[in-house]
């Protein structure tokens, strides 16, 4: 699955699209956000919900060190009940990851060719997740936050893409996920049928996207720009088809 997320929305924009009453974390654009590094993430903590920042890539809090989270990136939804990695945050840890896009690859081998993967009205968007805290003992019993990003099979639009995709959650879902009290597993993984947004847009990006950096947030001229009509990265949007 893809190992690469856009996130330009403005702080301001996304507490007014997304459940959150506390911020821990400060929040800039990253346009090319990879596996390891921290995302954003919202979670329920103590009856409110926090932004905060979590590596991307789950460390279990059973784990001997961070090393396994390079594996957990994705949770599949077929078995997050199951897998110990993942059945305890599954029932008690569940967030929202919010972000505009993400990246994906088409193609044959050595003409791949990268796609960004949004909302077709260009909103910022959530994906379902899983949260955890791993303490490290060894050093001072420091604190590791990580999360990881849900997957479901791909609908019948984004088959051509991937035989994968993220688990992007209606609104309406939001409060259910988050709620810890909320632990029937069955349930749950209703919602994550019922209640996921399967029908996303795709553009073609220059294959310059697939860094393994961030892109600077200087060069692009929208960084965070309000209810975007239009994708305004001017990097991308050159390479947007006619119409």
């Amino acid at each position: 699955m893809y190992g690469r997320l856009a996130g330009y929305t403005s702080l301001e924009e996304l507490k007014a699209l997304f459940p959150i009453d506390t911020i821990a974390c400060e929040v800039t654009a990253n346009c090319d956000m990879t596996p390891s590094e921290e995302i954003f993430a919202i979670i329920r903590d103590k009856n409110e919900n926090r932004l905060d920042k979590f590596h991307w890539g789950l460390v279990p809090f059973w784990a001997k060190d961070i090393s396994i989270g390079n594996r957990m990136i994705n949770a599949r939804v077929e078995t997050i009940a199951e897998k110990p990695a993942f059945r305890q945050a599954f029932k008690n840890r569940r967030c929202l990851i919010p972000a505009d896009g993400f990246y994906e690859w088409t193609g044959r081998a050595g003409k791949k060719q990268p796609v960004f993967i949004t909302l077709p009205d260009r909103s910022p968007f959530a994906f379902a997740g899983l949260w955890e805290i791993w303490i490290n003992k060894n050093d001072g019993n420091s604190i590791y936050q990580s999360c990881t990003i849900i997957t479901t099979r791909a609908s019948e639009t984004f088959r051509a893409i991937h035989h994968r995709m993220p688990a992007i959650l209606k609104p309406q879902a939001y409060e259910n996920w988050l709620d810890p009290a909320n632990q029937n597993t069955a349930k749950l993984g209703q919602l994550l049928k019922s209640e996921i947004i399967t029908d996303p847009a795709s553009f073609p990006v220059p294959k310059r996207a697939n860094a393994s950096h961030p892109h600077d947030s200087s060069s692009m001229e929208a960084v965070g720009k309000p209810r975007q009509t239009k994708f305004d990265w001017p990097e991308i949007n050159q390479s947007f088809p006619k119409k």
